[in-house]
């Protein structure tokens, strides 16, 4: 087991301060409570529950104003969750660093060259690799909108997503684990510019909250191919998640890491909280979790 420390390239740098700073913060002030709202109702794919929610009046009205003036852009055969996430449109996903562990040729090896990188269920290695990951089983789906053509759905675009295992390891990069390759995967979008994972809840490492890293690319041929990508983020989970999963077995280091940690004080999500990128989840450690999020780009 490999105890990770805060790495360099956990630090956004001043490419991403100078493009996102703006942006964030003069959008987040232009929006204000009922954007931060709507941002947060991100919702699951056929779920509507989560495991906190907070709400007031203003930000309801705000949200339902929005909702009506975005009806125009959902299709006819949007259904409930599309037509929601086009409603909450608007604030587009920060873009953060892909970490040292992405396996995508930025920074050695990589995986999106290989065959058999395009599935749904990333928790066990392909081709010359054989381990699986244990831990509490997690589902997550991501809706992607292009925030430039009306939020309409990003039909066709590719999700390349990755994270650590329940001991907080990478595969690709931490020891014993460089022939191996599970907790990473490539997804293309469906109709609905969503993409769905099957995986298993991450660990929490010294020095970051629990996350999911994604990058997504134009289109699958982009991403099989390590192209041009579109945006690199992040997903954070939610507080009440973790504290449940990570009270089961295999998931001991974390306990401590994690009090070590808030969504406040971690230098990626650190700024504004992870506001835009907190997943909304439901689900239990017994039963496993889903997730989901609205990227806006």
């Amino acid at each position: 087991m490999s105890n990770h420390l805060p790495h360099p390239n956990h630090d956004r740098g001043l490419e991403f301060d100078l493009s996102t700073m703006i942006s964030r913060r003069s959008l987040g002030m232009f929006l204000g409570a009922g954007g931060a709202a709507a941002a947060l109702a991100a919702c699951t794919p056929g779920g509507s529950g989560t495991t906190a929610s907070t709400s007031t009046s203003a930000a309801t009205e705000s949200a339902s104003a929005t909702a009506s003036a975005a009806s125009t852009t959902a299709t006819p055969t949007a259904g409930p969750t599309l037509t929601r996430a086009i409603a909450e449109c608007g604030m587009e996903i920060p873009q953060e660093t892909a970490g040292p562990y992405p396996g995508d040729g930025s920074n050695g090896p990589n995986v999106l060259a290989a065959s058999g990188v395009v599935r749904q269920d990333i928790t066990s290695s392909f081709g010359t690799g054989s381990a699986s990951a244990e831990g509490v089983p997690l589902t997550f789906t991501l809706t992607l909108l292009d925030n430039a053509n009306g939020c309409v759905p990003l039909a066709g675009a590719a999700v390349y997503a990755w994270h650590c295992d329940r001991d907080g390891r990478y595969s690709m990069y931490d020891s014993g684990l460089a022939n191996e390759n599970y907790l990473r995967g490539v997804q293309e979008a469906d109709a609905s510019g969503q993409v769905t994972f099957t995986s298993i809840f991450p660990g929490a490492y010294p020095g970051r909250w629990p996350h999911i890293h994604f990058e997504v690319f134009e289109s699958m041929s982009n991403a099989t191919a390590a192209g041009q990508v579109l945006a690199v983020s992040q997903i954070a989970l939610t507080k009440a998640a973790c504290d449940d999963v990570y009270a089961t077995p295999g998931y001991e280091d974390s306990i401590a890491n994690v009090k070590r940690t808030t969504l406040q004080s971690d230098n990626v999500f650190g700024d504004d909280g992870g506001i835009y990128q907190l997943a909304t989840m439901t689900g239990s450690a017994s039963a496993g979790y889903t997730a989901g999020l609205n990227v806006t780009i």
